[in-house]
Order: C-alpha cells, then sequence, then structure tokens
C-alpha cells in the first residue's frame, strides 16, 4: 500500500504526517479519511481549485492529468509544475510527498 507523506502545514498538518492509502484512491479521499481536512468546496468534482496540493515526489505514478483538470489548475494560488487537485490526483503503487499550499481560493472560506 503506498504512503502519501505531508509535508507540514500551519493549520491543517502542522507536524506533518504519514499515511497509507490504497492504489486507485484519490489523494484527497486519502487526506480526509486520515483526519486532514484540506479544502474540496466542489464535493471532489473537479470544479474548483480549493484541493490543490504540490507533488514534490512521486508526480510520475500519478493517473494523468486531464484537460478539465489542467485548465482548472491556471487559477490555482502558488501554481508549480507538480501541481494536482487532489480530488483527480489518482494514487498508484509508489509513494508521494505531497504539499498543501498556504492559501486557497475559496471566496466561502475568506469571510467576505
Amino acid at each position: 500500500m503506498p504512503q502519501i507523506v505531508v509535508l507540514p502545514h500551519a493549520t491543517l498538518c502542522p507536524e506533518g504526517a504519514v499515511i497509507e492509502a490504497p492504489a486507485g484512491q484519490s489523494i484527497c479521499d486519502a487526506l480526509l479519511e486520515h483526519d486532514i481536512d484540506i479544502e474540496h468546496a466542489c464535493e471532489k468534482s473537479c470544479a474548483c481549485t480549493t484541493c490543490h496540493v504540490v507533488v514534490r515526489e512521486g508526480f510520475q505514478s500519478l493517473n494523468e492529468l486531464e484537460e478539465k483538470e489542467e485548465d482548472l489548475l491556471d487559477r490555482a494560488w502558488g501554481l508549480e509544475a507538480t501541481s494536482r487537485l487532489s480530488c483527480q490526483a489518482v494514487l498508484a503503487d509508489e509513494n508521494v510527498v505531497v504539499e498543501i499550499p498556504k492559501y486557497t481560493i475559496n471566496h466561502a472560506s475568506e469571510n467576505h
């Protein structure tokens, strides 16, 4: 079973974490099942960017980006070459290291 190493995030996972998740599961689902409350404003339907993560290791082992995800990522805060929407990034058999960006673009949680 692959491991997901989550780098420390000030509010969601201050100490970082190492979790196991089955191949075929999305990174978002795995994080949520292990009490790492990553935002997912669109309920994991690939319609927002709030579950954006940067994959620091293991990027090539994930499923390929579809055009819809790629288009949405252009709007994500802190976009990098190895950015993925965690609701669309499906684990294979390799371990991955992910970083949850400091900010998301979620108007509902920004107290406006």
